[in-house]
């Protein structure tokens, strides 16, 4: 059963890209939806537009996350604005790319940062609102299981990380009846990484399918992972790569 009605969510990340289809089918399924955004104001904009128009409420919330205080800012003024949450999906990430040997200390930190310190403190943040039922889900990547090809090795590490805050969240929190899950896309068609970029063909090879993933079907698998038909899934990983690691 894939019904969200009544449901209250917060997608941080959500202007853009992988987040905003999450943020949108969400909606699509019934549920009120607040995110977060960081520069993106006018798609942001467009986001929330979206999500009223299809008879919901949404809250874009303006926050930095890799900055602890403003996560705890942003489950705050969600939790105020929807009277409450059942869900969280972890979908901000940033990217690096480069050599080991070449790398900059600083960028190595801003992606743990992002891609794994954020998601944690959301999730510390959120438990306390969440009761029998709360779905927590994050965004992670196929390249955190499979690292095909060199100068990724700080986004693949910080991917990898989100595997084992998966399952150890979800035995934490699997005595309360709230599920954790983490969701891997493979190259999806975004700003981040065109379906037209140079590197595209050679993305497309690795994969079953020969093709990329468009945002929505990984917006799917978050909707049936937030909803009662996965009610019984915790702990898992949902890899959503069209096969590139398989």
């Amino acid at each position: 059963m894939i019904d969200l009605k009544g449901k209250r969510a917060l997608v941080t990340g959500g202007s853009r890209g992988i987040g905003a289809a999450i943020a949108l089918a969400l909606a699509e399924n019934g549920a009120d939806v607040a995110f977060t955004y960081q520069r993106s104001v006018e798609k942001a904009e467009a986001v929330a537009k979206s999500i009223e128009s299809k008879g919901h409420r949404a809250v874009a919330i303006q926050a930095d996350s890799s900055d602890p205080d403003a996560i705890t800012r942003a489950v705050r003024e969600a939790v105020s604005a929807l009277g409450g949450l059942e869900i969280l999906v972890n979908s901000a990430a940033i990217g690096h790319t480069g050599t080991i040997a070449d790398l900059n200390v600083d960028d190595f930190q801003a992606v743990m940062d992002v891609n794994v310190r954020a998601p944690v403190l959301f999730a510390k943040a959120v438990i306390p609102h969440l009761q029998e039922g709360g779905r927590i889900i994050t965004i992670g990547s196929a390249l955190g299981e499979r690292v095909p090809f060199p100068g990724i090795t700080p986004y693949a590490m910080s991917k990898a990380a989100l595997t084992s805050f998966t399952r150890g969240l979800s035995r934490e929190l699997g005595p309360s009846g709230i599920t954790v899950n983490l969701v891997q896309p493979g190259a999806t068609d975004t700003d981040a990484n065109p379906a037209d970029s140079a590197a595209a063909d050679f993305q497309r090879s690795l994969t079953s399918l020969g093709r990329y993933g468009e945002p929505r079907e990984i917006a799917n698998a978050v909707v049936f992972l937030a909803s009662p038909a996965a009610s019984v899934i915790t702990g898992a990983t949902l890899t959503a790569d069209g096969g590139a690691i398989a």
